[in-house]
């Protein structure tokens, strides 16, 4: 029971942070600090981001019509009139063309140097010197745009070149923890002129890929070898990250139409500043 109500809890952050610019990693690693699964260090490393697919599937669920690149309906651009390429949604398929190109800098490094990272950068200072900078970096951007009208209101306005660039603010996020792939992502759209429902939204659908992507490499390396309790407590935080994603990309997509990123940049900036301060105590007290 203890196990399955820690692996409720880890859903419900996940849930909510993957989506919010904050870092869904981040605070993974900071729940464990406090709340540990208590379970062999090679399943927390693949939990860590098999737990995601959950919140994956929500988007899955939510934008459905926006992401079947197939049918009739709702098809005002076929690729052609007649056979099977009138059932391709022409505007859709350019815009999965454009998350693989967005996807491509974060794969290639991911797949060569996941682990060197991992080892690397994967721990409590680091989270808290990704969260501040890209706390203030959120700040800066939104000052900067105050009162501008963005570029690209559409995702069929985000070029190959865009989609590029984005995937190279992913990539940032690839490979510090605590920057949010979400977070990184977005303030890279913000940067060059993409609005910010259009951010959000491709971010959303670039998070498909990756994370299906993350998670299979990961379940390869753990090897498919599941205890029972291993396998509930993922399916638990599975289920759970679903169902709060649900309810929080739904709160997100709302709140930005009428206001900007700057509270997330602010909460950024505190919760870095409380980790350096409590992993400083740590050290010192606890070496």
């Amino acid at each position: 029971m203890i196990a399955f109500l820690r692996a409720v809890l880890f859903g419900i952050v996940e849930g909510i942070t993957e989506w919010l610019p904050i870092s869904s990693t981040g605070h993974m690693i900071l729940l464990d600090e406090f709340v540990s699964l208590e379970v062999s260090e090679e399943f927390w490393e693949m939990f860590l981001v098999v737990v995601q697919l959950g919140a994956i599937l929500a988007v899955v669920l939510l934008f459905w019509d926006k992401i079947w690149p197939f049918g009739k309906k709702n098809n005002p651009r076929p690729v052609k009139r007649t056979g099977f390429l009138s059932y391709c949604k022409k505007d859709i398929w350019m815009m999965w063309f454009k998350i693989v190109v967005a996807c491509l800098p974060a794969a290639v490094v991911g797949l060569l140097f996941d682990e060197f990272f991992e080892s690397l950068f994967y721990n409590g200072v680091c989270v808290a010197i990704a969260l501040i900078v890209f706390g203030i970096g959120f700040l800066v951007i939104e000052n900067r745009n105050k009162g501008k009208r963005a570029r690209i209101n559409s995702l069929s306005g985000i070029t190959f070149q865009t989609a590029f660039i984005i995937g190279m603010f992913q990539l940032i996020a690839a490979i510090f923890p605590g920057t949010s792939r979400s977070g990184a992502t977005i303030l890279g759209a913000l940067l060059i002129g993409v609005s910010r429902t259009v951010a959000a939204e491709f971010t959303f659908f670039l998070a498909i890929p990756v994370m299906f992507g993350a998670s299979l490499l990961k379940m390869v390396k753990f090897g498919f070898s599941f205890t029972g309790n291993e396998l509930m407590i993922l399916f638990t935080g599975m289920v759970t990250a679903f169902l709060v994603s649900v309810f929080v990309i739904r709160f997100l997509m709302g709140y930005i139409k009428k206001h900007d990123f700057r509270v997330f940049g602010w909460y950024r900036i505190v919760l870095g500043v409380i980790v350096l301060v409590y992993f400083g105590l740590k050290a010192v007290f606890f070496p």
